[in-house]
């Protein structure tokens, strides 16, 4: 029986994870009542170091819906400022996800994650379909939306519209259609986005396993490979506008991802023994 949970809290642009202290190992059942914002501690998900051979440091990245992420652009910018500032780790090391290994490098609150090479393979998404989604048509409901699907180490659906109010469109909709269309049976982050002619890029997201979220890593950068590959943005360095902030976003020629953004601490939290008693 576990007699201690402590958790360090930090977030990136409002979207918030906790960092395990103390506690582990995690289930599914616990890390949906730890993040229950009403009866437990409240995140977008759970950080929970692992030792992996691979890499310099290990971490498995929980949906507060008790799934595991591959990949998290913001869970790992977390995740990396907390081993250096909290556990005397290096400015520059990697990480593994346990199916990834990325290469991160904190400059005080500012953190650079190497996110590796974008795909549009559908097996690597997965993507129920032989060819890969550019432009796709789907109809959802009343409105047909075309879907560039786009693998970051974990799968996301973009779809671009003209509207530059992102709000006048019915994106959280979409975003609940899309994460479990049987199109993507291992369900899909959903990105609606607008580009506009001077190439300022506006996106909402809904995040898999967590539903709408103010910010996102990978979101950020599948957003704007799938710009790139549509021919809305140039390969390069762009920036990614979000309600909780922006990110940077570099996309090299051949689809390699560099992603950089701040993380802001926030507390530590000590789960009463009380409560752990009663799960």
């Amino acid at each position: 029986m576990r007699t201690e949970l402590r958790l360090f809290r930090a977030h990136g642009l409002g979207n918030d994870y906790l960092v395990l202290e103390a506690g582990g190992p995690l289930n599914a059942e616990l890390v949906r009542q730890i993040c229950d914002r009403h009866t437990g501690v409240g995140s977008d998900g759970i950080l929970e170091p692992r030792d992996l051979p691979e890499a310099h440091f290990g971490v498995t990245i929980w949906n507060p819906d008790g799934s595991i992420a591959e990949k998290s652009g913001n869970g790992l910018r977390i995740f990396a400022w907390w081993l250096h500032h909290e556990q005397g780790a290096p400015m520059a090391f990697t990480v593994s996800t346990g199916t990834d290994v990325v290469a991160c490098e904190v400059d005080g609150d500012q953190v650079r994650i190497e996110m590796g090479t974008a795909t549009q393979e559908p097996g690597a998404l997965p993507l129920d379909s032989p060819t890969p989604w550019t432009q796709h048509p789907l109809t959802l409901g009343e409105h047909t939306v075309r879907v560039t699907a786009v693998s970051m180490g974990n799968p996301h659906a973009v779809v671009f519209v003209d509207e530059p109010d992102l709000d006048t469109v019915p994106w959280r909709a979409w975003g609940e259609a899309l994460e479990t269309h049987p199109s993507f049976p291992n369900r899909t982050n959903v990105q609606v986005a607008h580009v506009d002619g001077e190439g300022r890029l506006e996106l909402r997201i809904w995040e898999r396993g967590a539903g709408p979220t103010l910010a996102s890593g990978s979101s950020s950068c599948a957003t704007v490979v799938a710009a790139v590959i549509t021919g809305r943005l140039d390969p390069g360095r762009h920036v990614a506008h979000m309600p909780g902030g922006t990110l940077v976003v570099t996309v090299g020629p051949s689809l390699d991802v560099v992603l950089e953004g701040p993380v802001e601490p926030i507390c530590r939290a000590t789960v009463a023994p009380s409560w752990l008693a009663a799960r």
